[in-house]
């Protein structure tokens, strides 16, 4: 019984032992995503632009996923109404910002 006892021991020590140089090793050498510096997911945006919140919602799932990425929203003729809630919900993403179009285009060919 003894011998089963001292095989079990050894094997969850050796898995433990395992697991922390793994755990250990991806720390120090860094294995995160990349940084994609530059990325730009654009949303051109027209008229009333209803679907901009889920829209929004997805490009900022996408975001997590390419780590340095930037979302910008472009004015092609929103409303009033539709301007002013692009405007929050670019002012409450970190990297994220409304753009008039026709500038955007000027800028990006430039």
């Amino acid at each position: 019984m003894g011998l089963l006892q001292d095989g079990i021991i050894a094997f969850l020590s050796a898995v433990g032992l395992t697991t922390v140089v793994w755990l250990a090793s991806g720390v120090l050498l860094g294995t995160g995503r990349p940084q994609v510096p530059g990325l730009l997911l654009v949303l051109p945006l027209r008229g009333e632009a209803l679907a901009m919140e889920a829209d929004m919602r997805e490009l900022r799932r996408l975001q997590g996923r390419l780590p340095g990425a930037r979302i910008l929203l472009a004015d092609c003729g929103l409303t009033e109404e539709a301007k002013a809630m692009a405007n929050y919900l670019a002012d409450r993403e970190t990297d994220a910002e409304v753009v008039d179009a026709k500038e955007f285009q000027i800028e990006a060919w430039s």
